[in-house]
């Protein structure tokens, strides 16, 4: 069987690295079978869906490196899903209810102040003819729910197993609103079933609505496809990751954080799998190591160090020739393959290397405050050529002529080579600064 699946966000929000990870699993598993993976924006919510979110998700999945073979919206289907609606209606399997959000509540607080789960009790199914047309007299609009039948809902699922719902412990899901648009639900299950999905993932707090799809799939006349529910993300404080609270977004880790986008495949791929977190070349490498058998059942917890670390050794590992586009683009162009293969060891955000090329090839001007002290400093300089132990030596015969040690020692010298008081490490910068711009900037010279 061919593989279709599909990545199917709501446009109410940015991408964030909750559902970013299903976007990007989703991804590797389609394209470890060779499959067709299918971008669908859920676009049904008109209120709360802005065009601006469904580029920020184009955008976000594309600097990612997640392509998709087909783009769809849910948005001008209304009369396909107005025609699943009337089948399942003329099918026994959707019923009209006139309860009130109040009255709903009111239930739901009965039945759990006796104990019950608060479950729908299908009171719609017991009015007659003339209680409904008293609601309807009234100036009622129904909603529409989709009646379960009370046996076993059992699936095999790629992550979690043997998964066994029972329909009689599971309320009735509203499928169409008062205003007579379709929920989610129908609009997904009527979807899969027109694109031919087969394989669906999502986050594990999907999994009762599965239970109640995989019925839909039924009466609808469709084989339900196969399902993989992944454990949820949570955050340092044990909170699931959610793009309403802007938590983490794509937007914020590319273009504040400076996160590269193998950082986030490399450290989303293996999240929750017993394999190291490390740096992956390419989405290519994820593709032909991705297995769902991988996958554990406990929630992962997204660490920022964690994140940062590997964002600094995928930097680390970077070449000179991808490396050099971004560069250019940096107006940092005179950069040559020997600075950057020294500096990269020291960065952990590409745009950090801006800060090395302008400390080290200047000009700075320098900060001196004792020249006394860089005098000597000058004078025990040590000889060419220069490598990572010459910072060392220079520091070390600077300590045993002066008695100077910690901050006494460093800080005047930072401030006469950098013009500042923080910045890149020095035993690193060094020697790429070279002799003759240490020595008058040593002097007190703009160099």
């Amino acid at each position: 069987m061919s593989v279709i699946s599909r990545f199917a966000p709501s446009p109410t929000g940015h991408l964030q690295l909750g559902n970013i990870r299903t976007a990007l699993i989703a991804y590797l598993f389609t394209r470890s079978k060779g499959g067709k993976f299918i971008l669908r924006i859920d676009d049904t919510d008109l209120e709360r869906s802005k065009d601006e979110y469904t580029e920020s998700i184009k955008a976000d999945l594309s600097w990612l490196g997640v392509t998709w073979d087909d783009y769809r919206h849910q948005k001008g289907r209304e009369a396909i899903y107005d025609a699943a609606r009337d089948t399942l209606i003329a099918a026994g399997r959707l019923y009209p209810c006139y309860e009130t959000e109040d009255e709903l509540a009111l239930k739901r607080k009965s039945a759990l102040g006796r104990g019950l789960p608060p479950i729908y009790d299908r009171a719609a199914l017991k009015l007659t003819d003339e209680q409904n047309s008293a609601y309807v007299a009234d100036g009622r609009k129904p909603h529409y729910r989709f009646l379960l039948e009370h046996k076993p809902i059992i699936w095999q699922d790629m992550v979690r197993g043997k998964v066994e719902f029972h329909g009689k412990d599971m309320s009735d899901p509203v499928l169409i609103r008062e205003d007579g648009t379709a929920l989610y639900h129908l609009g997904s299950v009527v979807d899969d079933i027109e694109y031919k999905i087969t394989h669906i993932v999502r986050g594990e707090d999907h999994v009762s609505n599965t239970a109640c799809h995989v019925q839909m799939f039924e009466a609808l006349g469709a084989t339900p496809p196969t399902f993989a529910h992944l454990p949820l993300v949570f955050d340092a404080d044990g909170k699931k990751l959610s793009k309403r609270l802007g938590s983490l977004s794509i937007a914020t880790l590319r273009d504040e954080e400076g996160v590269e986008p193998m950082t986030v495949a490399s450290f989303q791929a293996r999240l929750g799998t017993a394999d190291p977190i490390e740096p992956i070349a390419d989405m290519d490498a994820l593709i032909k190591q991705f297995d769902f058998s991988r996958f554990g059942r406990s929630n992962p917890r997204f660490l920022d160090e964690e994140l940062f670390r590997l964002n600094a050794k995928i930097l680390h590992h970077m070449s000179y020739a991808e490396a050099k586009p971004r560069l250019d683009a940096m107006g940092l162009g005179d950069l040559d393959e020997v600075f950057w293969n020294i500096a990269r060891a020291n960065i952990s955000r590409f745009k950090d290397i801006k800060q090395w090329w302008q400390v080290a090839k200047g000009p700075v001007t320098p900060v001196i405050e004792d020249a006394e002290f860089t005098a000597q400093a000058l004078k025990l300089l040590p000889a060419g050529p220069w490598d990572s132990t010459t910072w060392n030596t220079w520091v070390n015969a600077l300590k045993e002529s002066t008695g100077r040690n910690g901050k006494l020692l460093f800080m005047p010298l930072r401030q006469a080579l950098t013009g500042m008081s923080h910045g890149p490490e020095l035993p690193n910068l060094l020697p790429l600064i070279g002799p003759e711009q240490t020595k008058e900037r040593l002097q007190g010279k703009a160099a």
